[in-house]
Formats: C-alpha cells, sequence, structure tokens
C-alpha cells in the first residue's frame, strides 16, 4: 500500500485509506505527515528528559503543538510546508540532545524516533514508508496508541487557539509530550496506555476550559444572537475555520473598505461574540458545513480565508481567491504569513482583491440564533429548571460534534425533526448545521435548539450539565434527564469525548459510525467500561434513547 490513515470517520471502507485519502490528502502527503509525528515524538522524547533535569525549551513545546495541529485531518495538504516543518523537528532534536550532553545528562537505550536524521527529501521517504501506523503489529497497541495520538492533536488544536490568544498553561504541553513519547515505548501494557488514554481526557477538560476563559476573556461571553444568512450587495470576503484572532484582526483591517465580511462552517459562532458585534460590516453566515464548501465558495465570488482546519482540496474555480493561514496549507493556494511580535497578520491581499469582485450570489435568505454557551444557559437556569420539573422538559440531548459528507449523516437530521416535542437539543460544533435551520419551535419561550457554538464550545454543555447536577442535587451527573448521540468526524471530536468520559459521562451514542480505529478488544472495553454505543435506525434510538 502506498499510505494507510485511519484517523477520521470518513476513512476507506471504515478501515483505512491505502490509496489516496478520502479527504483529498496525497499518498507523498500523507506519508510525510506521519514523518512529521514520528520526528514530533522524538522531539517530545527529549523534551520530557529535559524537564526532569531542570531544561526547558519553549521553542520544542510550540513546535510540538503545531506538528500536531498540522496533521489532523483536512488541516495541511503542502508538501513543502510538512517538509519544512520536519526539518525544523531534526534540528530542534539536534539541539535538544547537545544541549543535554553540555548538562552532563547521559542517555541510553534512545528509541528510534529521537536518534534518527536525514539529510535529503529522499530519506524522508523512504523512512516515512517505514514508520507508519501500521509499523506497530499488535493490533490493541496499535489501537490504544492511535486513540492517545489523536486525543493528543484535539489538545494540540485547542491549546493552539489559546496560545494565540495570550493564554498558556505549561502543564498542557509538558502532558502532551510525555504521553506522545510514551507511544514510543514498547514496555508499556495496555493498562498503562488506557491510563494515558483517561489522562488526555483530564487535560482535554483543562484545554476546554482554557480557551473558553481566552475567548471570553478576549472577546466577551457568548450572548443570544440572531445571525442573518443572507447577502448584501457589498463587495465581501468570506472567513472559515475556527481562529477568532484571525476573524478579529481582519474586522479592524476591513472597517471602512466598503468591503464586508461572512463566516462560513465553524467561524458562524463568533458572531455570538460581544466584541464582534460592533462592525457594521459583518454580514452574516454563509453556507453551512465545511464539506459543502467547494460549492459555496464557488458561488462566494470574493476570497475566502481558511484559519485553520476543515479545507477541502479547492476546484480551479474558485482556487485563485483561496488564501491560507497559520497552519493551514495547500500546494499552490496563496498564505498569508504567521504574526511577526505584536504586529497583525496583512489580509490587504484579501481586500484588494475583495474590491475588484462582485458581492456573494445568495444561498438562502434567513436567520439562525445561537450563543447559548454555558453562562448565557446558566443565567436561564431558573426557566430551565422550572421547566423540568413541570415536565415541560423531559429530556435535554447532546447532539453535538461535527458534519460530514456521508449520506447516512441525515440520519441526524431525522433524529432531530422526530424528536418529541417536550426535548430541547443541546449543541455544538459544525454537526448543527444538519438540523438549526429546522423550525423545531420553543418551550416556553426556550429555543429546543441550544448551540454553544464551535465544537471547542462542548465545554460549555459540559458545564451546562454539571450545573444541572449541582441545581437537581445529584450525585451523578449520568442521573440527569440528558442523553447523548454525537457524530464525530476528526481528532478534535475524540478529544470531546475522551473529555466527556473523564467527567463520568456514560451511555455516549456515537455515529456515524464507531472510529476504524479501534481494534474490537479496544471497542470492547469503552463498550463495557462507558457503555459508549453506536446507532442504528433513527426510531430504534429515538425509543431507547428517550425511554
Amino acid at each position: 500500500m502506498s499510505m494507510f490513515c485511519f484517523q477520521c470517520q470518513e476513512t476507506a471502507g471504515g478501515k483505512g485509506c491505502t490509496k489516496s485519502g478520502v479527504c483529498g490528502k496525497t499518498p507523498d502527503v500523507a506519508i510525510l505527515q506521519d514523518l512529521l509525528l514520528y520526528v514530533t515524538k522524538g522531539v517530545s522524547y527529549y523534551c520530557v528528559i529535559a524537564r526532569d533535569h531542570g531544561i526547558q525549551n519553549l521553542f520544542a513545546e510550540v513546535f510540538t503543538v503545531e506538528s500536531l495541529f498540522m496533521t489532523l485531518t483536512n488541516v495541511n495538504f503542502d508538501r513543502a510546508a510538512i517538509l519544512k516543518k520536519i526539518r525544523e523537528g531534526l534540528r530542534l532534536k539536534d539541539s535538544l540532545q547537545i544541549q543535554l550532553l553540555n548538562g552532563g545528562v547521559k542517555m541510553f537505550n534512545l528509541p528510534d524516533a529521537a536518534t534518527w536524521t536525514a539529510a535529503s527529501d529522499e530519506e524522508f521517504e523512504s523512512k516515512a514508508a517505514a514508520i507508519g501506523v501500521i509499523s506497530t503489529q499488535n493490533e490493541d497497541i496499535r489501537s490504544l496508541r492511535e486513540l492517545l495520538t489523536y486525543g493528543l492533536k484535539g489538545i494540540a488544536a485547542y491549546y493552539h487557539h489559546a496560545f494565540v490568544l495570550g493564554f498558556k498553561d505549561p502543564e498542557i504541553t509538558r502532558f502532551i509530550q510525555k504521553a506522545l513519547s510514551a507511544t514510543l515505548d514498547d514496555t508499556l501494557s495496555a493498562d498503562d496506555l488506557v491510563g494515558l488514554i483517561m489522562e488526555t481526557g483530564k487535560y482535554g477538560v483543562t484545554t476546554l476550559a482554557l480557551l473558553d476563559q481566552a475567548n471570553t476573556s478576549t472577546y466577551g461571553s457568548p450572548e443570544i444572537t440572531t445571525v442573518n444568512t443572507g447577502v448584501r450587495q457589498n463587495p465581501a470576503i468570506l472567513i472559515s475555520g475556527h481562529d477568532l484572532k484571525d476573524l478579529d484582526e481582519l474586522l479592524k483591517q476591513t472597517e471602512g473598505t466598503g468591503v464586508d465580511v461572512y463566516t462560513h462552517g465553524e467561524m458562524l459562532p463568533s458572531h455570538y461574540y460581544p466584541e464582534f458585534k460592533k462592525y457594521s460590516h459583518f454580514a452574516g453566515n454563509y453556507g453551512n458545513a465545511w464539506w459543502k464548501q467547494a460549492e459555496e465558495f464557488e458561488k462566494f465570488n470574493g476570497p475566502i480565508l481558511m484559519t485553520t482546519n476543515c479545507l477541502v482540496p479547492p476546484k480551479d474555480s474558485y482556487k485563485g481567491r483561496l488564501f491560507t493561514t497559520s497552519i493551514v496549507g495547500f500546494e499552490g493556494i496563496q498564505h498569508i504569513p504567521d504574526r511577526d511580535g505584536n504586529k497583525g497578520k496583512d489580509f490587504s491581499a484579501l481586500i484588494e482583491m475583495a474590491k475588484n469582485c462582485p458581492p456573494p450570489t445568495e444561498l438562502e435568505n434567513g436567520s439562525i440564533v445561537g450563543g447559548f454557551a454555558h453562562q448565557q444557559v446558566l443565567a436561564l437556569a431558573d426557566k430551565v429548571v422550572e421547566a423540568v420539573k413541570t415536565g415541560a422538559i423531559k429530556k435535554f440531548v447532546v447532539m453535538a460534534g461535527c458534519d460530514g459528507r456521508m449520506k447516512s449523516r441525515e440520519y441526524y437530521t431525522d433524529f432531530a425533526a422526530k424528536l418529541p416535542k417536550d426535548t430541547v437539543i443541546l449543541t455544538a460544533g459544525c454537526a448543527k448545521y444538519r438540523y438549526n435551520k429546522l423550525n423545531l419551535g420553543d418551550i416556553g419561550g426556550i429555543p429546543r435548539v441550544l448551540d454553544a457554538g464551535q465544537c471547542n464550545d462542548s465545554y460549555s454543555l459540559a458545564v451546562i450539565a454539571l450545573k444541572l447536577k449541582e441545581v437537581f442535587g445529584l450525585e451523578d451527573i449520568n442521573a440527569l434527564p440528558i442523553v447523548y448521540n454525537i457524530a464525530w468526524y476528526e481528532q478534535k471530536a475524540v478529544l470531546v469525548l475522551l473529555a466527556l468520559l473523564h467527567l463520568g459521562v456514560k451511555n455516549i451514542h456515537l455515529g456515524p459510525t464507531l472510529p476504524g480505529f479501534l481494534s474490537p478488544n479496544v471497542a470492547k472495553i469503552l463498550i463495557d467500561t462507558f457503555g459508549i454505543g453506536g446507532i442504528s435506525s433513527v426510531d430504534e434510538d429515538l425509543a431507547s434513547m428517550l425511554s
């Protein structure tokens, strides 16, 4: 096989992509991402030893976070950018090794990931072919290592967003490097790896809380907001991904230029933050979830900025209007360089292009209501509690997570539409696009779809559940009238799942399929210990979840 990758829900046949990625990743890029991960493990190994001897390398910590983020699904397809990052990792390994040796640290039996180096791209490719996922022969150990690694990728992605806003926690990066280097240790048992996986959930909660603090401290706490889905007649820029700081700088630079700014996909919840509401040219949300971008970007007419993951290989019809930034990349696509010190990113190229483009072609004309993050819902706590006590609300159904291309995901639209009128959906992430435009009404003024925000705002749903547990005087979070029917697609969703498990949540339904990277034995552990289950038909699941 020319590659092997099974980290996303849409992996070929539910088992693994071996010829090319369903995501659009080519084999040469796939194996270089494997190599980047391998080099990052080597860097992490040295960092663990260095910290044990009082040595800290902040450059290596940033490198680890960025490299993990680059290997998430639909983030970076640019071979040159990945090669550059691999070379950076090799230099870091050399400098860390020298630093340790000069400090008198003796090191024995180092793993190959720590010692390997190369002088040419040809050596990179031959090494990459030998160190991929299936190089771990024991199926269960492989499965546990991958589950751990994908959880760490999720932490890295969310930590990256907090970091760019100036919020840091060195304990998070220390854990990432400790756990990542542990995947090199062949002496660790399955139980050891399960322990690290559960610890990943713990650090996932810490990271999500830090990002929530970063976002709300910088841009205010989300408020209930009605977002326009139509278009104006001004030229415009479309921003997609997750990065709020990029949006902030784009809005400041476009103010007074006659150019509007629209959000797409996971950027929809940015409209809920008070700080962004002051911009009159922040026009609304355009389109739907990430997987529809090829059709929707084509019709937008103006330039598009991809700030994080969710990039789909672009069509020629809009490739010249597409820009990437941060850790996102695609060969031949214009890239906006990172910030230089306190100087913000320069979006002037997008602004000048937009001025010469026609306004967006209208896709729809309506609105979406959101902004139900934990502080906003807790402000309505008395109303919510009374509705539960009177029986007006019988169940909360958490339908957070990711959307995707599979036709089977229509299940979530049908499930939401068939829910009894005394149920309320709690959501976050792009999974909401399957039902957030349905007319589901409200219960005593409480909308039946409460959108907390981006996928990272799944933390808000956990805070809401814990507060309800306290209000109702319950000992067990699972005694609440809350059921979980979560859709997943990529590695950040894996981290959110582990965070929920750490908080004690059980009996989560995960779909539209269980992860292909779970071996039968590892899947059995999750089923037996936490009650993790798949989905079946809408009617069967409604009957079992709401009984």
